[in-house]
């Protein structure tokens, strides 16, 4: 991940509400949620849902589906994934305490 897309990501996180829209979307997995879903569950107008929602796809954390007349949002996990590779990828000198190395570990454990 480039510096300049790890700062859009980060600066998208970076307000509680896109951050709750996230979270959610990432429990919610790849099947995603639908706007009014996401809207009822944090209570939020869905002006203001469809403005942070936006600026989560602009940063590329989130993509956006048509599925009949709703619209169904989910995280991206692959960018997920590579900004939190992007922060963790000098930590520790790779030594074990980075969660990348942990996750490795316990798959080769496995």
């Amino acid at each position: 991940m480039k510096d300049t897309r790890t700062v859009e990501a980060l600066a998208a996180l970076a307000h509680e509400h896109r951050l709750a829209i996230y979270r959610l979307l990432v429990q919610a997995g790849p099947a995603g949620r639908a706007a009014g879903l996401i809207a009822d569950k944090l209570g939020m107008p869905a002006s203001s849902l469809s403005f942070h929602l936006a600026h989560l796809t602009r940063a590329g954390l989130i993509e956006q589906r048509r599925e009949s007349r709703s619209l169904i949002y989910s995280a991206d996990f692959n960018a997920m994934n590579g900004l939190v590779g992007f922060l963790t990828e000098n930590c520790c000198g790779g030594a074990s305490c980075a969660p990348v190395a942990q996750a490795t570990q316990k798959r080769k454990a496995s």
